[in-house]
């Protein structure tokens, strides 16, 4: 994929089921690197589930959606801006060409409905390259292969956005899951940062969202067999 680094690029970020292997291994073999990957990851010895309501997740769809088509009529091709939602809150990565870009990129992304904050990470700085971009999609690999590895760790529960080795976590997660995944992300090879973007829960309420285990005595569902 023939791609120049000073092209205009505006990338709304979604959430893939794939698993990292086989993610890495297609990157491999096509010598072709998408410029995201976030998401999330099926695997592991813990029940993969998306933490948000089936409404957040459309909604999360419809402001990435809203935001880049705002942000390209405003810019054209002079910025490299990428948007992900996660329970509308909006994290903005890529460059920029001033601090004014930067302000008004925000300002931009805060009049799209169902926005609730922003988290404005975007750099002053030249648009970054292919190479770096190909460096943070592998990165961003290593850090949910490394939470799949966690026994203790809900994969699917965090969204992970690499931007120049900075590693950004997105998620509705406790406190312990929190400290938990930044000590993972913080020894990833090729994370030189971690910027936390979470939304903290209870204890109390991660139980609530838990699938619950059958009572015993519990008559199995029609059609079951044994």
């Amino acid at each position: 994929m023939n791609q120049s680094p000073n092209a205009h690029h505006l990338v709304a970020r979604r959430a893939v089921f794939i698993p990292v292997s086989a993610l890495i291994g297609s990157y491999l073999l096509s010598g072709c690197l998408p410029l995201v990957v976030g998401g999330a990851v099926v695997g592991g010895s813990l029940v993969a589930t998306d933490r948000r309501t089936s409404g957040a997740q459309l909604e999360d769809e419809g402001i990435e959606l809203r935001s880049v088509n705002r942000l390209r009529d405003a810019f054209l091709e002079r910025v490299h801006i990428n948007v992900t939602s996660y329970n509308r809150q909006v994290l903005l990565t890529g460059e920029v060409p001033s601090e004014a870009d930067k302000a008004r990129a925000q300002d931009i992304v805060s009049r799209v409905e169902n926005v609730r904050s922003i988290v404005n990470e975007l750099a002053v700085l030249g648009n970054s390259t292919l190479t770096s971009r190909s460096s943070d999609a592998l990165v961003t690999g290593r850090v949910k292969a490394a939470f799949v590895d966690a026994k203790d760790l809900y994969a699917n529960a965090f969204k992970v956005v690499t931007e120049r080795g900075t590693a950004h976590l997105m998620g509705r997660v406790t406190q312990r899951e929190a400290t938990r995944a930044t000590e993972i992300a913080r020894t990833t090879p090729g994370v030189q940062r971690v910027v936390r973007v979470f939304e903290i829960i209870s204890e109390e309420e991660l139980q609530r969202m838990l699938p619950q285990p059958a009572k015993p005595g519990t008559a199995p569902a029609a059609g079951a067999s044994n």
